[in-house]
């Protein structure tokens, strides 16, 4: 059963789980795009997370206790439903061990658990892997859910979908940086990110990728209709690139070449809980159909 709290006079807070679940995702999603599709007057805002989502309203459209009872309603719609999502699968190239966020973690090691080794290091050794390539095999191994995005514009926060005795933590920084390169490649408890932007961050940098996903300018032929290319439900798979791939998507991206590898899928709860392996391989195999 959902928490629901008032914050503030314009907003409701919904706590599906206190844990990270792809169950407690599901109902947050299916909440908040049942709520979407209501149009009810007087909500102004959907905002989703990870097992949780908040609704912003106006208290001179709709009283606040009204539409408390409404999303009462939706939950127990939601919970009746076929936990199924038509979504994309997302192929994402990273630079491991990239020289940017290599510079970077050099210059705050002081902010760091580990000071004298780096945040890939670091992560493979707490996390049980005997090699720096034997992490990232994990890392990029299995595909990821994007669940939610946002903490600053068009970052995608990502669990990874595997089960719980192989997922992947790490803490963040003991303090956090005041620098992240743009489209560093996050780690923090157990989220994976994509930093849009460069600015302050204290996840663990594993690399970078060359793919634009945030433009307000919306050059990026992909981003032309919209400036935030991933949205809540999207899977992610990551693939390891070396630096001439690297150097090449760039060049593509400058002159409108590059388009993400991407395919529609759907994708069931149900399956992926009778069958987690089996799932992801046909997720994969979607992916790189020809």
């Amino acid at each position: 059963m959902s928490r629901f709290t008032f914050g503030g006079d314009e907003h409701i807070f919904v706590e599906v789980d206190e844990a990270m679940s792809l169950e407690a995702f599901f109902t947050s999603l299916s909440m908040t795009n049942a709520v979407r599709a209501a149009g009810i007057d007087g909500v102004t805002e959907i905002c989703p997370a990870n097992a949780s989502f908040q609704i912003k309203f106006d208290p001179d459209k709709i009283h606040p206790l009204a539409l408390m009872d409404r999303l009462k309603l939706l939950e127990e719609d939601a919970e009746k439903s076929e936990a199924k999502l038509d979504t994309r699968i997302i192929e994402v190239p990273v630079l491991y061990q990239d020289p940017w966020t290599h510079e970077t973690l050099m210059r705050f090691r002081e902010r760091h658990q580990d000071p004298d080794g780096t945040d890939l290091e670091y992560a493979a050794r707490i996390n049980g892997y005997q090699t720096v390539e034997a992490f990232i095999d994990a890392h990029s191994g299995a595909p990821w859910f994007v669940s939610m995005v946002g903490f600053v514009s068009g970052l995608p926060f990502l669990y990874q979908m595997v089960d719980r005795s192989r997922q992947i933590q790490v803490p963040k920084y003991l303090r956090p940086r005041t620098d992240t390169p743009k489209q560093t490649v996050g780690y923090g408890g157990s989220f994976s990110c994509i930093y849009s932007v460069r600015g302050a961050g204290g996840y663990q940098m594993f690399g970078i990728t060359p793919m634009t996903i945030y433009d307000p300018r919306q050059e990026v032929p992909y981003l032309k209709d919209f400036m935030v290319f991933f949205r809540p439900g999207d899977i992610v798979k990551w693939r390891s690139i070396e630096r001439a791939e690297y150097d090449q998507i760039i060049d593509d991206m400058q002159v409108g070449r590059f388009e993400p590898r991407m395919r529609n899928v759907v994708f069931s709860l149900d399956d992926f809980n009778a069958d987690l392996d089996g799932t992801n391989a046909r997720l994969m195999e979607a992916l790189y159909a020809d």
